[in-house]
């Protein structure tokens, strides 16, 4: 049988495929225990709640997991009924996704191509940048302002072929926070024929005199999409499930592309659980109000710069971050390096139970001086 030529299928990928880097997520548990043969270590890494998911929503998980051999509801119809009843807009507007991320992936493939182009900021979300070149548009980023969003700058950047922009509020990772007044100034400079994505990951960690009005906005703004996670206060990261809200043609068009049953039988169960459980957010935002508090004096007292933020992390400055940061794996405690953000100087680190943030401190302190 005559030997066929070796051909590099990898060629067939687009160039713009080829040159990304892919996403680096925060070191997980078991690879730290395994590399290092550690037990009981503490991530802090990825900005889940330490809390978990609630009582209510346990509950719910099991007693739907005698359904898991049927296929999801497509359609999402009972979480979809829930999001619509906490926001007050037609079921026509949500789009389900696979966590924030999908939806933000969502708003790429719908919207973007080559020759078009996104506008980002400086230190914001890294899925931005890579939505962006998988579509084989170019990204814009708009250089930052005290770490957060610049959004004059941001309006002068959207020349003709800028179709999309993408404003994290809170910020990740830096955790800046954009107030209503400043986003509706910028969503009235920006043209109608530009999508404004209002990326809210963090918003329900906001007390209430910060609230986002960006769903209020969206009757205003046919431009305006709004995306929400159920990965951060709600506790549901490892279930992966989203949304984004839209004027229900725009939703209509993401709704085409997005995949057959993204969102599994579970976390719509989860989700519709949690939607319903005000009293768990509410605990784990006074939670994180209280672990803000005791992870920035730490910081304070120990001589460490850290950005002020209205998440439920905060990132710091340490001479030779990388190197702090393998120390506090060893001493058994993950948080995130954020070199890839052009910040080779910081680190990130979440806000954990208060045990867990006291370990943290200690092992920083004891990083910080070798």
């Amino acid at each position: 049988m005559p030997v066929r030529a070796a051909v590099d299928v990898c060629d067939l990928a687009p160039s713009y495929v080829s040159a990304m880097a892919p996403y680096q997520p925060g070191k997980p548990l078991s690879e730290l225990e395994r590399e290092l043969g550690i037990a009981g270590a503490v991530k802090l890494a990825s900005n889940e709640n330490p809390l978990g998911p609630s009582p209510r929503v346990l509950a719910a998980l099991k007693s739907a997991l005698g359904e898991i051999a049927r296929y999801p509801d497509g359609n999402g119809f009972e979480l979809k009924r829930a999001i619509a009843r906490r926001h007050g807009v037609p079921e026509s507007a949500i789009i389900l996704g696979n966590g924030s991320n999908d939806v933000l992936e969502l708003v790429a493939r719908t919207f973007l191509t080559p020759g078009a182009a996104a506008v980002y900021a400086q230190y914001a979300f890294a899925v931005y940048p890579l939505v962006t070149q998988a579509t084989g548009a170019t990204g814009i980023a708009v250089a930052a302002r005290n770490f957060g969003h610049d959004l004059n700058a941001m309006a002068r950047a959207v020349a003709d072929q800028v179709k999309v922009v993408f404003v994290a509020n809170p910020n990740n990772p830096t955790g800046t926070l954009l107030r209503p007044r400043e986003v509706l100034t910028f969503l009235e400079a920006v043209s109608p024929r530009v999508l404004v994505v209002l990326d809210e990951a963090y918003a329900e960690y906001l007390p209430d005199e910060l609230k986002p009005e960006s769903v209020a906005w969206l009757a205003q703004f046919p431009n305006l999409i709004v995306t929400r996670t159920f990965s951060k206060a709600f506790g549901l990261a490892g279930l992966r499930v989203g949304y984004g809200l839209a004027h229900p043609e725009v939703a209509d068009l993401m709704n085409r592309v997005r995949q057959p049953f993204n969102v599994n039988s579970l976390a719509q169960v989860a989700a519709v659980a949690a939607l319903d459980d005000e009293a768990f957010v509410a605990q784990s935002r006074e939670l994180n109000r209280q672990g803000m508090v005791q992870i920035t004096s730490g910081l304070r007292s120990l001589g460490i710069d850290f950005i002020p933020s209205y998440g439920n992390f905060v990132t710091f400055r340490v001479p030779d971050a990388q190197g702090v940061y393998d120390r506090l794996l060893r001493l058994g405690v993950i948080v995130r390096p954020i070199a890839s953000y052009g910040m080779p100087d910081y680190l990130r680190v979440t806000i954990g139970l208060r045990d867990e943030n006291g370990r943290f401190l200690s092992a920083l302190e004891q990083a910080f001086s070798r």
